[in-house]
């Protein structure tokens, strides 16, 4: 059940984020300051909707969603994607879509924790979060 997600969460590990975001084309200076950033996710829901809102002392983002519904997302790196997530499988599974390239994000409760598995193409990253 998504409510398992609602709530605060603390980045305490990251495995080839380096390599991801160079995948995408994002600086060299960019990456530098993305891989010691900790974000926080918070996850919250009114109604039908939800608000997933990622803070960092570098930059803050924050979708709202639907589940099932398509909308309009610029990313962190000022990527302007058609963005749907969906809940499957225990699973919360975002699919960021632009310039005919796509990323699959999928968040998973593994032990207490919320593990991040991140896709583009042949690279793949899985950041860990621990529960606030």
């Amino acid at each position: 059940m998504i409510d398992q997600f609602l709530g605060s969460w603390k980045l305490v590990d990251s495995e080839n984020f380096d390599e991801f975001m160079k995948s995408l084309g994002v600086s060299s200076s960019v990456r530098i300051v993305g891989n010691v950033l900790k974000p926080t996710l918070i996850l919250t829901k009114r109604g039908d909707y939800y608000t997933m809102r990622t803070e960092t002392t570098f930059k803050t983002t924050e979708i709202l969603f639907k589940l099932g519904i398509e909308f309009d997302e610029t990313t962190a790196d000022e990527r302007k994607a058609k963005t749907l997530i969906i809940f499957e499988d225990n699973a919360l599974i975002q699919t960021q879509k632009w310039d005919d390239k796509e990323i699959i994000i999928k968040r998973e409760l593994v032990d207490e924790q919320m593990v991040v598995t991140c896709r583009f193409g042949d690279v793949k990253c899985i950041r860990t979060y621990a529960r606030l």
